[in-house]
């Protein structure tokens, strides 16, 4: 038995972590993308 599975320190699912780190990552570059396409229109 592999000695790092006794000792685990979160039980969590990594495909739920990693799906709330791809959409805030989304969220904020289209955040910006939405900022710089309402900068060139009103400028």
């Amino acid at each position: 038995m592999n000695q790092f599975e006794k000792e685990v320190q979160s039980n969590r699912n990594d495909a739920v972590d990693s799906a709330v780190g791809f959409v805030v990552s989304f969220g904020f570059f289209t955040t910006v993308f939405a900022i710089a396409v309402l900068i060139d229109l009103f400028v």
